[in-house]
């Protein structure tokens, strides 16, 4: 099984979740294709624009590649919160597997507009397409010292994703649900509004949910939603987190080192080690 939507579809029925990591760097791929392969599990290794232009979207299609053929593993590359046609357009024709249009800044009528091009290009090519309604708390990933406030107009109406999906065709959309990127300096962030996911998941009975900035979200909360039909989390802060952390503490106390493949070990096995916790929590392991 090799196309991402039979496992997004297998993931539904059966009630799990992939995990979408996303990286900048090799070592950060490698980590999380390793703990993919001792998992059993598919995962989705995702790049937001940024990530995507400083690692190359040729050169992570051509790794992904390899990790496939070398790891036998299901893995997939999605392009994260692309904000223009063009660049979704580029990341499809390089070879990814899915994108995600964010147009939850725009007007409804313009992130209808906008997502249902996305979708026309995609379709054509066979990618995946992940669209977005209600605004999820913050564009930055990044540990946040005070306590974060959900704005209400922010969460996904369910209404207005009703609509969305039924004009757009869009195969998974992002809900806000009072989840946010980045995470509280505490580790764990407030609990999601998991009555709002039940409304939505009501209201768009069979299209796949997405949960965006898992990282720090409460683990009781992360299987409540895969309950209620989240079948794809996405998690960055804790994966920049782990190996910012680790690399930092190595190299605080090896002062003369130099060697790359010395110093990066350690941040690449605190990688692993948290995307294989993620996959457990998720559900997907042994699912390959």
């Amino acid at each position: 099984m090799t196309n991402i939507k039979k496992y997004l579809e297998k993931a539904q029925e059966e009630k799990w979740a992939m995990g979408q990591f996303n990286f900048s760097d090799f070592t950060q791929m490698k980590a999380v294709c390793e703990a993919a392969v001792t998992a059993k599990s598919p995962v989705i290794l995702g790049t937001s624009e940024g990530e995507s232009r400083f690692f190359g979207l040729q050169e992570a299609v051509a790794l992904r590649d390899v990790f496939k053929k070398k790891l036998g593993l299901p893995a997939f590359l999605n392009l994260d919160h692309g904000k223009s046609f063009e660049y979704l357009k580029e990341a499809i024709d390089a070879g990814y597997d899915m994108v995600h249009f964010d147009g939850s800044k725009l007007p409804l009528e313009e992130n209808i507009k906008l997502t249902k091009e996305v979708v026309k290009y995609a379709k054509k090519k066979g990618v995946t397409v992940e669209g977005e309604v209600g605004r999820i708390g913050t564009d930055s990933s990044k540990l946040y010292s005070e306590k974060f406030e959900i704005k209400e107009e922010d969460l996904t109406k369910p209404d207005e994703a009703q609509r969305f999906v039924k004009e757009t065709g869009v195969d998974l959309l992002a809900v806000s649900i009072g989840n946010f990127h980045g995470i509280e300096a505490s580790g764990i962030d407030p609990n999601l509004r998991l009555d709002s996911l039940k409304q939505i998941a009501g209201k768009i009975s069979g299209t796949a949910l997405v949960l965006h900035g898992g990282s720090g979200t409460p683990e009781d909360d992360i299987r409540e939603a895969i309950k209620l039909g989240i079948i794809k989390i996405n998690i960055n802060t804790e994966i920049r987190l782990a190996f910012a952390g680790n690399l930092r503490r190595f190299l605080d106390n090896n002062k003369d080192e130099i060697v790359p493949y010395k110093f990066l070990l350690d941040a690449k096995n605190s990688v692993e080690k948290l995307a294989g916790r993620k996959i457990g929590l998720f559900g997907s392991a042994g699912r390959i």
